[in-house]
């Protein structure tokens, strides 16, 4: 029997239900960047190799590069547009106090690896509230940034926990 050439993709993407037919290999970064114009979430590399889409599936940082659109049925997908909350809770308004690090600090130039920077720290600070330098650039060496020579990426992520504390 031929593989599906349609999938239903049924998830819950910053907290709103949503539900699609995709070609059945669509990745679930062209998925949120194409079909559900969340644009933060950046193509990269489409291999794993940069983390510019990293997102939150189940809560867990995942590379959505690597995901299709139809294994996060049945899910919950975070992405960088989640982050920053609003009184309508759009994500229209204050800046998560990662993001506040990262801009405090100056932990970024062009920004295009920033909202996959920004997720990976999420997830470090959920599994260890009160990491060393050390720890965050072991847990980043899966994101690259081609400008800023990772210091005040690494200053923002230290300063966020120190906040989140």
């Amino acid at each position: 029997m031929p593989a599906p050439q349609e999938a239903t993709v049924e998830l819950v993407v910053n907290g709103t239900r949503r539900t699609a037919t995709v070609p059945a290999r669509t990745l679930l970064v062209h998925f949120l960047r194409d079909q559900l114009r969340l644009t933060g979430t950046h193509v990269g590399c489409d291999t794993t190799q940069c983390g510019a889409c990293t997102v939150a599936l189940d809560g867990v940082a995942v590379k959505s590069c690597t995901v299709l659109a139809a294994q996060a049925s049945g899910h919950e997908v975070t992405t960088i547009e989640a982050l920053a909350t609003g009184p309508d809770g759009t994500g229209s308004g204050e800046l998560h106090p990662i993001q506040r690090a990262f801009q405090d600090e100056h932990a970024l130039q062009c920004g295009y690896c920033t909202p996959g920077m920004v997720m990976a720290v999420r997830q470090i600070l959920a599994d260890n509230p009160d990491p060393t330098e050390d720890d965050i650039r072991h847990e980043l060496s899966g994101n690259i940034c081609r400008c800023t020579g990772y210091q005040n990426i690494v200053a923002a992520a230290l300063k966020a926990a120190r906040v989140s504390r």
